[in-house]
């Protein structure tokens, strides 16, 4: 698993990570799968600000309730496209951010909202961070900010999600004693994601594999 944290799972950063490239950063012309090595929104009005509360209803019967504490929040700086399928990969993208850290809130590596949005090597991958976290005796908190996204829908039922994401404002939280570990904000507080989706037979999408890139240039404000 790839996502996070500069402080105590520094070493988990580049574990479980998937044979993907970040050339998908660039156009959202789907028939070519060449880009011009630029984020969608970055040069936009201002994207549409999706300021997702801590507590998400399931949108659909079977999908897991996340419920985070208030100490954690998340903003979506990324716009709807318009497009229904490209539309449902952030919307599941912004869901299978928020699982992870549910289960790390509950201390649990098998914690089943996070599994209804990975399979595969993204899940094992993810199991494995979330248990450094439960070994630890920590958690996270704080605010994290997500941005210029690029979806690329291929097929039915195969997709990809490129995004950045920004930690300056986040942190790990040690439980016993509760102590949170502050830390400043530098060039690797941003991070470049890149995701590899398929749609599954419930029509979720779920993350099969994932690549980031810490202190990536593309990302820094």
């Amino acid at each position: 698993m790839n996502r996070r944290r500069p402080t105590l799972l520094a070493t988990l950063a580049l574990t479980a990570t998937a044979a993907l490239t970040l050339s998908a950063c660039g156009s959202d012309d789907d028939s070519t799968g060449k880009g011009e090595d630029k984020i969608a929104g970055a040069d936009t009005g201002g994207p549409t600000r999706s300021a997702s509360p801590t507590a998400t209803e399931s949108a659909e019967p079977g999908r897991p309730e996340i419920d985070l504490p208030d100490d954690l929040s998340y903003t979506f700086d990324w716009p709807k496209t318009g497009d229904k399928e490209k539309d449902a990969v952030l919307a599941d993208g912004e869901q299978s951010i928020k699982a992870v850290d549910l289960a790390i809130v509950h201390q649990d590596p098998l914690d089943k909202a996070y599994l209804y949005y990975y399979e595969g090597e993204a899940a094992a991958g993810t199991q494995e961070f979330i248990q450094a976290y439960v070994k630890e005796n920590a958690r996270v908190t704080g605010a994290y900010r997500f941005y210029d996204a690029v979806v690329n829908v291929r097929g039915k039922d195969s997709a990809s999600l490129v995004y950045c994401e920004d930690q300056g404002k986040a942190y790990d939280m040690y439980l016993k004693p509760k102590k949170v570990n502050k830390t400043p904000v530098t060039k690797n507080s941003y991070v470049l994601y890149n995701t590899q989706l398929s749609k599954n037979d419930k029509g979720v999408w779920v993350v099969q594999k994932m690549l980031s890139q810490r202190g990536s240039d593309k990302c820094q404000p």
